[in-house]
């Protein structure tokens, strides 16, 4: 555990398993946003095993069962930040769960591609 990490230090889990849990982003990009998080401080996702990604993944689906029941979103995003040149600003991992609805955006074609403004509408 890392005392000076926001994810290490929180206590409002939403849901968990041995490796991993989730809760809610405190800057949602929409409602029910969600953040799966490995338990063990660990920067890049690239650095997690093999059993914390199981975990996560257990977990992402878990959470969009939970989030089709309470927000009924359209669709969803799901993404890493890796790296501080790729947005990480929390050097803890987490998977980003994002709920989509319909109109959120005018155009969302493209997707993730987003990341980089002039690239997403090809």
């Amino acid at each position: 555990m890392n005392n000076s990490c926001v994810f290490c230090d929180t206590e409002e889990k939403f849901l968990e398993n041995d490796l991993a849990f989730a809760i809610y982003d405190k800057y949602p990009v929409n409602p029910g946003h969600m953040l799966i998080i490995p338990k063990r401080h660990v920067a890049d996702y690239f650095d997690t095993t093999i059993e914390e990604r199981q975990a996560i993944d257990k977990l992402i689906m878990e959470s969009r069962k939970l989030l089709d029941e309470k927000y009924k979103p359209d669709a969803y995003n799901i993404g890493i930040n890796c790296g501080e040149d790729a947005g990480q600003t929390i050097f803890h991992v987490h998977v980003h769960l994002i709920p989509r609805y319909k109109g959120d955006l005018d155009n969302p074609t493209g997707g993730v591609r987003g990341v980089i403004p002039e690239k997403r509408i090809y």
